[in-house]
């Protein structure tokens, strides 16, 4: 191989090394992402059932005036 094609064979390994790593990363960040998404769904639903449980339970107060009137 001559000197040309020998320097310009390390600067792809060299990027593709780089490109490597980053997409590691971001891999990294994604996981991270879904572990954020999923908690904060669990969470959502969690918040989302204890509001269907106090519009129910005031459904059941009865609307009056109240005895200080």
């Amino acid at each position: 191989m001559d000197e040309a094609a020998e320097a310009r064979f390390i600067a792809l390994e060299t990027r593709f090394s780089y490109l490597e790593r980053f997409i590691e990363q971001l891999n990294g960040q994604v996981v991270a992402h879904d572990r954020t998404i999923q908690k904060l769904t669990a969470e959502n639903t969690l918040l989302r059932a204890r509001l269907h449980e106090i519009q129910e339970a005031a459904d059941v107060i009865p609307n009056r005036r109240p005895p200080h009137y």
